[in-house]
């Protein structure tokens, strides 16, 4: 979108919002804004069609919920800093923003965090674990509901597949705009290049970066597999994304519809991890034929690479450290 186009956007619904539910009226409906950063065929975006219908039917269409898709309301640092200021009501965050208004999301960020993706969902299900960080970014304006899959993290690349950390080298890699990722792919030997998602087809097609790192969907619904031919599953996150809510506007909410809203979301939890696989394989499959080669490195090597990123991270905080360790107990023990 034109960005000029993008700023009046921005600048209506910030003159039109209030902290809280947008309405001229108390009979009318009370409007709640949601943004995101992906297409309408992804299975976020389909899980958020969901909740609009669960909750305007549930509340009688006393609550309109409208989806702003692709980032038409801004890209997903933007859409957070407008939750917080309540110019958007809801907004989808990945972990790797989330970590700049609170340390504790920067856990998740760490490169091969979990064992398989039953350690990771077990970690994302347990309330205990999560609640707490949901809460965590409260003073900022803004609390976590919900997570939503976004699969295996692993490179892609215009040139080469990545088939070990040295092929890394020189290499101009775009990573998410966090700390954490910046230092593993410095680990991995690649030049991180962190930009908004939105930026990324362009600059993998005038080759301003070499490559991307992200799950299968990025080659589809994002088109990157025109310009992006060679996926590697070095397998090097599991990252989930976060749907988050103004804080102000939760709390202002009377309790029926704050309780609908909460009920939808775990409803709408459930609706995307299992629509998650669906699209990974259908994702594979097109991509092949968009002439995408897969490829499947050792991973070991990569993680001997970022190991070192573990320690730095936990060596000098004892509340992160004991939520690493939380993490690492609900591995199976099988895989430890």
């Amino acid at each position: 979108m034109n960005k000029r186009i993008k700023a009046l956007l921005l600048a209506a619904i910030t003159s039109l919002s209030v902290v809280g539910c947008s309405s001229s009226k108390d009979n009318e409906a009370k409007v709640m804004r949601v943004a995101h950063n992906q297409g309408e065929e992804h299975p976020i975006h389909l899980a958020l069609k969901e909740f609009e219908k669960i909750v305007e039917q549930k509340t009688n269409n006393e609550i309109d919920i409208q989806v702003y898709p692709n980032e038409l309301l801004g890209g997903q640092r933007e859409a957070v800093e407008l939750t917080q200021t309540g110019a958007i009501d809801i907004a989808v965050g990945s972990i790797s923003l989330l970590e700049s208004f609170n340390k504790s999301y920067s856990v998740f960020n760490l490169p091969y965090l979990f064992d398989s993706k039953e350690h990771y969902h077990s970690v994302m299900n347990d309330d205990e674990i999560m609640n707490k960080i949901y809460e965590s970014t409260r003073e900022s304006g803004f609390v976590g509901l919900t997570w939503f899959d976004a699969g295996s993290r692993n490179m892609y690349t215009t040139d080469k597949p990545v088939m070990k950390p040295e092929d890394l080298k020189g290499k101009k890699i775009r990573v998410q705009q966090s700390q954490t990722n910046i230092r593993m792919m410095e680990l991995l030997g690649g030049s991180a290049t962190p930009m908004s998602f939105g930026e990324v087809y362009t600059a993998l097609q005038q080759k301003v970066i070499d490559g991307a790192e992200n799950n299968e969907l990025a080659l589809t619904n994002n088109k990157h597999g025109e310009v992006a031919k060679h996926y590697s599953y070095n397998q090097h996150a599991m990252i989930p994304d976060i749907l988050i809510m103004n804080s102000k506007l939760l709390d202002s909410l009377s309790e029926e519809h704050r309780n609908i809203i909460l009920d939808a979301v775990d409803e709408i939890n459930k609706f995307e991890v299992d629509a998650w696989e669906d699209k990974v394989n259908e994702a594979v499959e097109q991509s092949k034929k968009m002439g995408v080669n897969f490829y499947y490195p050792d991973i070991e090597p990569f993680k001997e690479k970022v190991l070192p990123l573990h320690e730095e991270m936990t060596q000098d905080n004892e509340e992160i450290k004991t939520l690493y360790n939380k993490i690492q107990e609900k591995a199976p023990k099988e895989s430890k």
